[in-house]
């Protein structure tokens, strides 16, 4: 499968990178910076399937031109991981949040996925069996809203209703789009402390896009290990 991944330079998006070129799907890696992902994505032999692609989320005619140069050396793709997040504003009380900050993080948890389905779903439309996966977090859900992370959470939350309307969108399609939680793992966003491996995440997320996990077809919400999660 041919399957384009953002923010594919670093943590979850670099082990989905390299987990998808070791077994053997053609990844399509979408970096804002070239030459700093290249060491990390295209330094051994097995990722020779790994293709970089310059793709910044947060600005349309990046996005639009990306999408046209995979229509061009690719033609199709059969899956879109939008992948691409910050987390900022961390532990703020929601008196001292700077709204520059939490706008910045809209416009990369939430528009950036929009932008990307947006210019590439013409070209996974082509496909027998399609996947959208939005990585999305348990921060996100309103059943177990917290208190904190205001700006992360709301843009998840946001993430996960769009999911919800554009899986209603497709589902004639078969286009197979979930929000995901990947659990709390060891990243720059996650952090040292977090329990989590990103590869067994990545591992788990492959499972679905290939059909590997059974999954209700009333959840779009769902862990990286297929089960659901509370809207």
């Amino acid at each position: 499968m041919r399957i384009l991944i953002t923010g594919a330079n670093r943590g979850l998006g670099l082990a989905l990178s390299k987990i998808g070129a070791e077994r053997g799907h053609q990844i399509i890696s979408g970096v804002r910076d070239l030459q700093k992902s290249e060491e990390s994505l295209t330094h051994s032999e097995i990722y020779k399937s790994i293709s970089l692609l310059p793709l910044d989320v947060t600005d349309e005619e990046s996005v639009s031109s990306a999408a046209n140069t995979v229509k061009e050396n690719f033609g199709t793709i059969d899956a879109i991981i939008n992948n691409a997040g910050v987390l900022l504003e961390r532990d703020k009380q929601i008196e001292e949040l700077d709204l520059d900050q939490v706008k910045v993080t809209f416009d990369v948890n939430f528009f950036g996925p929009i932008r990307v389905v947006k210019h590439f779903l013409p070209l996974l439309m082509m496909g027998d069996r399609s996947s959208i996966i939005n990585i999305s977090s348990e921060a996100g859900s309103m059943a177990n809203a917290y208190g904190g992370d205001y700006a992360y959470a709301s843009s998840k939350t946001a993430l996960n209703m769009f999911t919800l309307q554009l899986s209603q969108y497709v589902k004639n399609n078969n286009i197979n789009v979930y929000s995901v939680h990947p659990g709390w793992i060891k990243t720059d966003m996650g952090g040292e402390r977090a329990p989590g491996n990103p590869i067994d995440t990545a591992k788990g997320i492959f499972d679905i896009i290939e059909g590997k996990q059974e999954i209700s077809d009333d959840n779009v919400f769902i862990t990286y290990e297929g089960q659901p999660m509370p809207l």
